[in-house]
């Protein structure tokens, strides 16, 4: 019975190009429209920028100073002949009344009235908004009209609070005021800039103001950006359906193909599906379509072929616990291995990181009062490590049994293992000859870890000294040896570097500290128990992450 597929698609690849199309297209007009607006804004501010405060300037420069000081002087004196300046006064007074009269008469005379004209017919051919002049109250921060060229012009005499902005202008008169860009309801975008008027001793009496209106070049932008916008859009309308097309075309319909070829092959694996399309785009699809052809006929092949792959995995297998058990029974597992020495008392495990290890351990009487204790570390892990761990275990003990201190079983492992060690295989190797009856021993350490002692009623510490190099480097070496000794009470705790180098999650070491303290910590009621500790102590540091080494352990008491 066939099974049924799914064929139905919620957003086919075609849509979904159109609509990243689009959206890129868009985006690219809205990104386009935000810098040209920016731009233009930017450069049409500065140009009336200039333009105000050059034509601010030119009329400083170009007004007649002995009029248009007169011209200040007089209204300036009506202004500050008012005891505590106009505004302060109530209306309909006689003060304020002859106030407003004195300025009204100004503003009536011939001459106020062509000097206004003058400003205005400036103010008519640049184009300005406004053109006017004005004096600065320090004591109130006031702005007082003097002459105005507008087209609606403020009144001699008349004031405004300066703005926040300006009062800098009371301690530098002489840098005049910037242009800035106001925005009303009344005026719109209005572009402002004041100019120095100087008197004949180049003091500083007055300030020519010029407003510019921006409000039409605002308006010409923003029909500019909306033509612009809509433009994009009937742009990015018309790409996408051209795009669609091709795409469709070249692209849609050979995946469409496949992907039919491919729903027909799930249903029937064992016919010839991919190889009866016909698909020639000369690009990546045909590239694939070949591919599909090619893994059909792959899997075929595959498919006849696994079940004699299966089964060799399977014989590994089995081999490699077949292994992974004789290397476990070569090791001392059954503690106490001697019941009937009451002497001392000894553990020792190995947990390897693979099925089987390079790490090995061994504990055996030499005679009546001698015991060898032995814990090396194979360079490398896995098979080849745990053949050349079997010949370096069977070396030393074989060399001990014989006879002879540390060193001398050393030197004949080293000289044996070097021939014919192609490989470049080495083994780092502490070997230690315990006299069971006085604690006393001698050790030899061929590049291994330091071992730990504890004193009776003491703390573990590193027992610390030179080592010899690693065994089958080199033939002819020579191997140190160490005296120690062993009182009653004292416990030897030795191990390979799976141990120090266990690393957790954030790649950080266990180390010698973490080491000495879970030693320090540990159920020492038995060396077992000793052992145990630490391995859990490293586990719960490791977590989750996993074993890339080796980890072998043996602990000695002397009682």
């Amino acid at each position: 019975m066939k099974k049924k597929t799914n064929k139905t698609r919620r957003l086919s690849i075609s849509s979904k190009i159109a609509l990243g199309i689009a959206v890129t297209l868009l985006g690219l007009v809205a990104i386009l429209e935000f810098i040209t607006y920016a731009a233009f804004n930017k450069s049409m501010d500065q140009e009336y920028q200039n333009n105000a405060m050059s034509l601010a300037k030119s009329v400083s420069l170009t007004l007649d100073k002995s009029s248009t000081i007169a011209l200040i002087n007089e209204v300036m004196n009506i202004y500050n002949s008012v005891e505590n300046k106009v505004g302060t006064q109530n209306a309909g007074s006689d003060e304020y009344n002859e106030y407003i009269a004195n300025f009204q008469s100004i503003e009536q005379s011939p001459n106020y009235y062509r000097f206004s004209e003058h400003l205005n017919d400036i103010r008519q051919c640049y184009l300005a908004e406004s053109l006017y002049i004005i004096c600065i109250d320090a004591v109130n921060k006031k702005s007082v009209y003097i002459v105005d060229g507008s087209s609606e012009p403020c009144h001699p005499g008349d004031f405004d609070p300066l703005f926040e902005m300006n009062y800098g202008i009371l301690d530098n008169p002489e840098a005049g005021f910037p242009p800035y860009t106001t925005i009303t309801p009344e005026y719109g975008w209005l572009v402002s800039a004041g100019a120095p008027f100087y008197d004949e001793e180049g003091n500083v009496v007055a300030y020519i103001f010029v407003d510019l209106n921006e409000s039409a070049v605002k308006k010409v932008i923003n029909k500019f950006i909306f033509a612009f916008i809509v433009l994009g859009l009937v742009i990015a309308v018309f790409v996408c359906l051209i795009y669609l097309a091709v795409v469709k075309r070249n692209l849609i319909r050979p995946i469409n193909k496949l992907s039919d070829a491919a729903l027909s092959y799930n249903e029937n694996a064992e016919g010839e599906v991919f190889a009866n399309l016909k698909i020639r785009t000369g690009d990546e699809i045909e590239n694939l379509a070949s591919a599909m052809k090619r893994m059909e006929q792959d899997i075929k092949e595959y498919i006849a072929n696994i079940t004699s792959i299966t089964a060799e995995r399977e014989r590994i297998g089995a081999e490699l616990n077949v292994a992974t058990q004789i290397q476990s029974d070569m090791l001392p597992k059954i503690f106490p291995k001697f019941a009937d020495k009451k002497e001392y008392e000894v553990f020792a495990s190995m947990n390897p990181a693979k099925e089987v290890g390079g790490d090995f351990y061994d504990v055996f009487e030499i005679d009546e009062t001698h015991l060898g204790l032995v814990v090396a570390d194979v360079s490398g892990k896995g098979v080849p490590a745990a053949l050349f761990m079997v010949i370096a275990k069977t070396l030393i003990k074989n060399r001990a049994m014989v006879g002879g201190s540390p060193s001398e079983v050393l030197e004949y492992a080293n000289d044996q293992l070097c021939e014919g060690n192609d490989a470049g295989f080495f083994v780092t190797v502490w070997l230690a000859i315990v006299d069971i009856t006085t604690g006393k021993g001698v050790a030899a350490n061929a590049g291994h870890e330091h071992p730990a002692i504890r004193r009776k009623d003491g703390q573990f510490e590193l027992s610390i000294y030179k080592h010899s190099m690693a065994v089958g480097t080199f033939e002819g070496l020579k191997f140190k040896e160490h005296e120690f000794e062993l009182n009653h009470g004292d416990t030897l705790f030795c191990y390979t570097d799976g141990v120090t180098e266990a690393t957790d999650a954030g790649n950080e070491l266990f180390g010698n500290d973490r080491l000495i303290n879970a030693l320090n910590t540990a159920d020492d009621s038995t060396v077992e128990n000793l052992c145990k500790s630490v391995k859990k102590s490293i586990d719960d540091f490791v977590g989750e992450a996993p074993q890339f080494d080796d980890i072998t352990m043996l602990g000695f008491k002397f009682f």
